[in-house]
């Protein structure tokens, strides 16, 4: 399971990085170097990165999630998130990524009217991370 966060953690944070970019103007939403899949459409999901619902905290939301899958990272790399000293911490980060991806969904869905594949796949993995951290809990 340790494997799995991480690997999850590692895709999340590629994804994250990508928005940063595009939501601090590093680089175009439509670059050739990202695969066309990925790629966010200038007319729809790049209008995503800018909107107000794109920085609930303040800074983008991108650059947290990037800061939340780096401590994943670096939990699944030092064992710590399967330590009763740091696992509920963090739990408490991932219940609230799932929370805000929640929020964000139904922003997406029902008042931006915008179906970001991206988007929905960054909730997606912090949904089963969120799942996961649950079946680790430290016994004790």
């Amino acid at each position: 399971m340790i494997l799995a966060i991480g690997l999850l953690a590692a895709v999340g944070a590629t994804i994250a990085s990508y928005f940063t970019a595009v939501a601090f103007r590093w680089t175009k939403p439509d670059v050739r170097w990202i695969p066309a899949f990925c790629r966010l459409e200038e007319r729809t999901c790049a209008t995503v990165v800018f909107t107000p619902s794109a920085r609930v905290f303040g800074p983008p939301n991108s650059l947290l999630g990037q800061a939340f899958y780096a401590a994943l990272l670096a939990g699944a790399a030092a064992g710590w998130l399967t330590d009763p000293r740091f696992w509920p911490l963090y739990l408490a980060a991932s219940l609230v990524t799932v929370g805000l991806g929640a929020y964000l969904s139904y922003a997406l869905l029902f008042v931006l009217r915008v179906p970001c594949p991206l988007c929905f796949a960054s909730h997606g993995i912090n949904a089963v991370i969120c799942g996961l951290l649950l079946l680790l809990r430290p016994a004790g």
